[in-house]
Order: C-alpha cells, then structure tokens, then sequence
C-alpha cells in the first residue's frame, strides 16, 4: 500500500512539474517584447547578433545559419554582411520610447508579431513570422515597410536572392 501511494505522489509530482514548465515558457507576445525592450529610451542598445549563439536565440535554425554564413563570409573577404542595418528596427540607428506589439496565431507553434514604433522620425512597422520550437519561440523571417521590385523586403530574402 505504501508502495502505490508513493509512485502515486511520485506521478502527481512529475505530472505537476511538467505542467508547470509549459506554464513557464513564454508567449510569442513576451519573446517579441523582450527583444524589443532592447531598445527603449536613450540608453537602448538593441539586440547584438554578432555571434552564432546569440543568432539562434532568436532566429529559426535555417535562417540562423543562413546570417551566420554571411556574416563569416563577409569577415573573410573583408567586407560588411548583406545585413548591415538591425534587422528587428530596420535601422542603423534608433531612439524608440515606446512598442506596440500585436500577436496573432497562424498555425499550431506559428505567430505573426506586428510590431510599430516610431524610430527617431519615423513610423515603423515591422513583421515577424513567428515558429515554436522546443527550445521556444524563434523568428522564421522578418517583413519590413520598404519595397523591392513591388514587393516588400524580407530578412530571409536578404540572403536568399539570386
């Protein structure tokens, strides 16, 4: 009897930690507003990507191997990467006192984050595509306001155009 009421609680134990740690992981919502809490106010330095770790915390596996290859490439031949701005205020400089974040789910484990700010003078809109993985949410791709060719520019289509 002792036996079945200690796997019992052993079980209630596991049951309640596992939900536990699903309850601890944070929403789409959370992970873009961490980003771009980087960013606020004068001191707001942004989020460095100059690493390949600090690239997979936030971007898919794909698309972080894609930036990381451009940006060892451009190191070697001596030259600036294919992303020479930030790619989360599509800037090279930025002055941001408040962010708008607006989640929505597309699919099960997939968001899209609208987030809008006014960078120095400028009304900014940017689009993450958002993918759960099980180390939690990382950006699929990036859409900016700007166009090319009638379309609007695409972090993944940064590195993946012929």
């Amino acid at each position: 009897m002792m036996i079945v009421r200690r796997s019992v609680l052993l079980g209630m134990v596991i049951a309640f930690a596992a939900a536990g740690a699903k309850a601890a992981e944070p929403s789409a919502k959370a992970f873009v507003e961490t980003i771009y809490a980087a960013y606020k106010g004068k001191n707001g330095n942004g989020v460095s990507l100059d690493t390949d770790g600090k690239v997979r915390r936030y971007f898919e596996p794909k698309l972080a191997a894609l930036i990381n290859k451009d940006r060892k490439d451009a190191a070697k031949r001596g030259d600036v990467s294919t992303l020479d701005g930030d790619p989360f205020v599509d800037a090279q400089d930025w002055q941001i006192d408040a962010v708008d974040v607006a989640v929505r789910d597309t699919a099960a484990d997939k968001a899209t984050a609208t987030v809008s700010f006014m960078n120095i003078d400028k009304q900014t809109t940017v689009v993450l595509d958002l993918v759960r993985l099980k180390e939690g949410w990382r950006i699929a791709d990036i859409t900016w306001d700007r166009e090319t060719e009638g379309r609007k520019e695409t972090l993944r289509g940064l590195f993946t155009k012929n």
